[in-house]
């Protein structure tokens, strides 16, 4: 059994309208901090079968999601946070190296 214990989900909506299992299940997963970014690719893999590119392409979706910023506003907003530095980040370095 892993280390990592998350309910298996069939990703469909539990309320109309509403975030589904998966959607919910990788937010509760967004919620912890990880030391190690392998460890962290390696329990996507284990809890979501999905490779970690494919997950950030849900993730980047799931947080665009107004049903999830009313799941948790906190954690949606510090993840768009992240996001827009990153991009910010990657976006300088492409200026920069125009030079």
């Amino acid at each position: 059994m892993s280390a990592f214990a998350v309910p298996q989900s069939t990703g469909v909506d539990t309320e109309p309208g509403g975030l589904s299992d998966r959607d919910r299940r990788i937010l509760d997963f967004e919620r912890q901090w990880w030391k190690y970014s392998g460890a962290k690719e390696q329990a996507i893999r284990e809890l979501f079968d999905l490779s970690a590119a494919r997950y950030y392409q849900v993730l980047n979706a799931l947080i665009d999601n107004p049903q999830a910023l009313a799941a948790d506003p906190l954690l949606v907003k510090r993840l768009r946070r992240m996001r827009a530095t990153r991009q910010r980040e990657r976006s300088a370095r492409r200026l920069g190296a125009a030079d």
